[in-house]
Parts: structure tokens; C-alpha cells; sequence
């Protein structure tokens, strides 16, 4: 583990098995094992110890076998990228599908209405984490993740069937809202399930850069949908993609969905469902089935308010890029689709490229600095990058794009990694569905639509970068009370490692750990008796 200080360092004040006891200057020298840990991780290994009274033993350290942590990323991976496929096929044929299903109003009230039924979908979004949260943890995340699989693929390729306003007449746009809700209802178990299912099986140390796959799936969905549609725009006439060009991306989600549930329904369950860490975790796990998400909200209402903070800011920023940017160029900057396609196309890419990185970043220097950072740049940067994109020629809307997904890309890298680090396992998956979901639900699917309709009633074309100024301010006040969780054990699962001898390795930091504690805990007493 990366850590903050090297070499052997007398300490003052820390006892380290509890955390947090201030005594007097203690003469123990720390172990160089000990004084290499991160802080944060110091501290719950402190406590850890502290509970057992002893050091690890072999049979509290798992082990994450190479082969099925390959298989559970690259699985929650694609479940992703099939979910964020569909959402940038949406974003990207907005205008279309507007005129395909509300061809009697006028352009900006056909993009409003095909928002708004883009937005119907995060409505049920928490019902659906209501639903499958419990589930996830009742009877396994592994068993969830291949229900909203289904789901997500059925009600995508439904939207590529309906026929349109001219056939159906208003039966039409009530098919899709259905159509969509679907997708909304399975989506509220799918991201939450994911990040719970990844994090779970990643090892502490390199959670960051495993879990930041779960969000290059994302990405890499959301460019593979808008490069198609983006193909498609270019190869077929504007008559042809309004007949049935548009279906075809819909379509594809059959045979991608088909392939998503093959590889989910290989995943083993999760090392942390399968087995808690104590007794007191077991109990926890059957009090939330049975009084379910009130219990949630009344011992978890810090984190659920830090989780739904870094979700606000993470998916205002996410849809206002994916979703509106598209639409704004087209509508409000009159681009031509083409070119606002490729814009966006290449800021997904950049991102694509960029997070792993992040990620790995967020390993070694903490979740809580890339958060700051981004959220700080956001509040400055927003109103330079929209500037850039509303410029003429090539390289300052191409700057502007690649401006604001750098900032997209800091929040996304760390976020499947910090968010289920927010709650014990035990009740992960639901509380993850309610903090996830709600916030996406209240301010994530709606960015678009909001965007859309403050631009129109209030003429100012930086509506948008105002808008994220916002986000970025409430992401900096969240970060505040953000609890620093890389490196760190989950809590309520065992501490995870690559290997066996990265077990060993823990194991003897271990030792060396709870014997400095105890020397400094005799010191401590022996100090306090001779004051006495």
C-alpha cells in the first residue's frame, strides 16, 4: 500500500487500536510495515484489531482469485456499457424521435416532449431501487444484476419496434413512455448492483482503478451508441433515418443484451455477501429484511446525504455532457448534427481513454482530492468551457468538450469505488438503490429537460454552465464530510487481496500493528498510574 510516511517514526497521541485515543507522548517507535499504511487505512485495521484482540489470522483476509475478479468486472462492465448504449442512442436521436412521436408540435417542444419522456424513465428509477435492493441483498447481487440485464435489453429493443405517432396515433408515445419506464425500473437495480457487485470482489488496494472499469463501460457504451448513430446520420438521408433509420440502434440491444446475460449468469456471488464479517453483520442483514429501508434511512441518513451529494454532482455534469450537449449544440447553437455528434463522440472517447487512469489515481491519492479538484475546476471552468463550445471553428469547441469531460472523467473514475465504501454490507445494495437512485431520479435525468427549458424561457445560452456551477458547489460542500475510503477495507467485509502473498503481507503488518498498540497502550497506562 502507498502510504504517507517511511521508515520507523516515533507517534504522539494516536493509539492506534482506537482510533482516536489522545494520551501522553508515547516513546514507541512505529513499525515501518505500520508507518507505510495510509491513515485512513491505519485506522480501521486499528480498529479492526481492537474488536478481534488479535492479530489477522489466515481465515480473515480474502483472497480474490485473478480469473473471477476478471469475470465480475468484465461482466458489470458490459451490463453497463448495454445500459449507457441505449442512453446515448437516446441522447443522440432526440430531435428524431421527437418529430417521429410528436410530429404536431413545434422543434423545441418536440425536443422538450422527447426529454420529458427521456426523464418519465429516472421517475421510476427508485422504485426500482426500492425493488431490487432488498433483493440484492437478501438473495444475492449475482441474481439481481441478471434480472435487470433482461430487462434493460427487453425494453431497449421495444423502443425499436414501436411504431410511430403517424401509425399509432397518441398510442404511440404512450408505447414508448412504457418502453422507457421499463428501462428506468431495471436501470434502479443496475448501476447500484454493479458497483456493489465490483467493489465487493476488488481487492482494497486497487479498488479505484477495478471499479473505474464499471464507469469505462459507461462511457465506452454511451461512444459506441453515439459513433452508430453518428454513422448513421451520415449514411442515410434525413427521410430515411425518420422512416426507419433510428430503429436500428434499438434493435442491436436484442443480441447485446443476449450476451450480457451469458457472461452474468456465469458470475459466482460476490466474496462479501457469501460470507459477512462477524455476527453482528449476519443480524444487520436480517433486521433490514424484515424493517427494510426505514431502518436504512434512520442509522445510514449521513451517508445516504454524502452518497446522494457526490451523485449530484457527478450525473448533472454526466447528463448535461451525454445527454443535453448534443441537443444544445443542434437547437440552440444550430450546428449540424453531424458535427455536434462528433463533438460529443470525441469527449466520450477522451473520457474512455482517461478513467482507468483516474481511477488508479484515486487508489494512491484518496477518493477525497479527485472530487475536490473536480469539483473546485467546475465552479471556475464551466462558463470558459461553454464559451468555447459556442465558438466558431474547430479546435475552441473541441477544447470546450474535452474541458468538461476531464472534469466528468474525475468525478466518474472514483465514484463506483466510493459510494458502496459508504455503507456496510449487510445493506449495500439497498442503500445503495436509495441514495443512487434518488438523486439521479431528482437531479441527474432531469438535467436535460431543465437545461432545455431554462434556455428557452430565459434566452441565455449558458443556462447549462450555470447550471453545473451549481453542481460543482454542492459536490465541494459534500466533500467536506466525504470520509477518506481508499486502500480501506468495506465495511462489514473482510479485508480483499490480489494474492496470497499480499495476504502474507498483511497478515505480518498486522502483527506488527497490534503489538505497537499494545506497547503503547501499556505505556499510556503506565503514565497515567505514575501521574496518579
Amino acid at each position: 500500500m502507498s502510504g504517507e510516511r517511511s521508515g520507523e517514526e516515533p507517534t504522539s497521541g494516536a493509539g492506534p487500536v482506537s482510533g482516536g485515543e489522545r494520551g501522553a507522548r508515547s516513546t514507541a517507535r512505529v513499525p515501518k510495515a505500520v508507518a507505510r499504511l495510509p491513515h485512513q487505512v491505519r485506522e480501521e485495521l486499528s480498529r479492526r484489531l481492537h474488536r478481534n484482540r488479535r492479530a489477522f489470522r489466515t481465515d480473515d483476509v480474502q483472497v480474490v482469485e485473478p480469473p473471477l475478479l476478471r469475470r465480475a468486472v468484465g461482466a458489470s462492465a458490459l451490463g453497463n456499457c448495454m445500459e449507457w448504449f441505449d442512453f446515448g442512442v437516446y441522447s443522440y436521436l432526440a430531435a428524431t424521435i421527437g418529430k417521429v412521436f410528436f410530429p404536431g408540435a413545434s422543434p423545441a417542444a418536440q425536443v422538450i416532449s422527447s426529454f420529458a419522456t427521456f426523464a418519465a424513465a429516472f421517475v421510476v428509477r427508485p422504485l426500482g431501487g426500492l425493488v431490487f435492493g432488498p433483493l440484492g441483498d437478501r438473495i444475492g447481487r449475482q441474481k439481481v444484476l441478471a434480472t435487470t440485464m433482461i430487462m434493460t435489453a427487453a425494453g431497449t429493443f421495444a423502443i425499436g419496434l414501436i411504431p410511430g405517432y403517424a401509425t399509432l396515433g397518441i398510442a404511440a408515445p404512450v408505447l414508448l413512455l412504457l418502453a422507457r419506464m421499463v428501462q428506468g425500473f431495471s436501470t434502479g437495480g443496475e448501476y447500484g448492483g454493479a458497483t456493489t457487485f465490483v467493489a465487493e470482489y476488488s481487492p482494497d488496494r486497487r479498488r479505484g482503478f477495478l471499479s473505474s472499469w464499471l464507469d469505462f463501460g459507461t462511457f465506452a457504451g454511451y461512444a459506441l451508441g453515439s459513433a452508430l448513430v453518428t454513422a448513421l446520420n451520415l449514411a442515410l438521408t434525413d427521410a430515411q433515418m425518420l422512416s426507419w433509420g433510428w430503429r436500428v440502434p434499438f434493435l442491436i440491444a436484442g443480441p447485446l443484451g443476449a450476451i450480457g446475460l451469458y457472461m452474468r449468469m456465469k458470475l459466482e456471488e460476490s466474496p462479501a455477501f457469501q460470507q459477512q464479517l462477524d455476527e453482528h453483520e449476519k443480524a444487520l442483514a436480517q433486521e433490514s429484511a424484515g424493517s427494510e429501508f426505514k431502518d436504512i434511512v434512520r442509522n445510514h441518513w449521513r451517508a445516504l446525504l454524502v452518497c446522494m451529494g457526490l451523485v449530484l454532482l457527478y450525473n448533472v455534469t454526466n447528463y448535461m455532457v451525454t445527454g443535453y450537449l448534443p441537443t444544445y449544440q443542434t437547437e440552440t447553437l444550430h450546428r449540424s448534427s453531424g458535427t455536434a455528434d462528433l463533438l460529443v463522440l470525441v469527449g466520450m472517447v477522451w473520457i474512455v481513454i482517461l478513467i482507468t487512469f483516474l481511477g488508479r489515481l484515486s487508489d494512491r491519492v484518496g477518493r477525497r482530492p479527485l472530487y475536490a479538484v473536480g469539483a473546485a475546476a467546475m465552479i471556475v471552468l464551466a462558463v470558459p468551457a461553454f464559451w468555447l463550445i459556442k465558438a466558431d471553428g474547430t479546435w475552441p469547441p473541441i477544447a470546450g468538450v474535452l474541458l468538461l469531460a476531464t472534469l466528468l472523467a474525475c468525478f466518474a473514475a472514483p465514484s463506483a469505488a466510493t459510494l458502496p465504501a459508504l455503507f456496510p454490507t449487510a445493506v449495500r445494495y439497498a442503500a445503495m438503490g436509495i441514495g443512487f437512485n434518488f438523486a439521479v431520479a431528482a437531479f441527474g435525468g432531469t438535467t436535460p429537460l431543465v437545461t432545455a427549458a431554462l434556455v428557452e424561457l430565459s434566452g441565455d445560452d449558458l443556462m447549462p454552465a450555470y447550471y453545473l456551477m451549481l453542481a460543482g458547489a454542492i459536490g465541494l460542500l459534500t466533500v467536506r464530510f466525504l470520509p477518506e475510503s481508499a486502500q480501506v477495507p468495506l465495511k462489514g467485509s473482510q479485508p480483499m487481496v490480489g494474492s496470497s502473498e499480499e495476504r502474507r503481507e498483511l497478515i505480518a503488518t498486522s502483527k506488527e500493528l497490534y503489538a505497537f498498540a499494545r506497547k503503547e497502550a501499556r505505556e499510556r497506562e503506565g503514565e497515567r498510574t505514575r501521574r496518579g
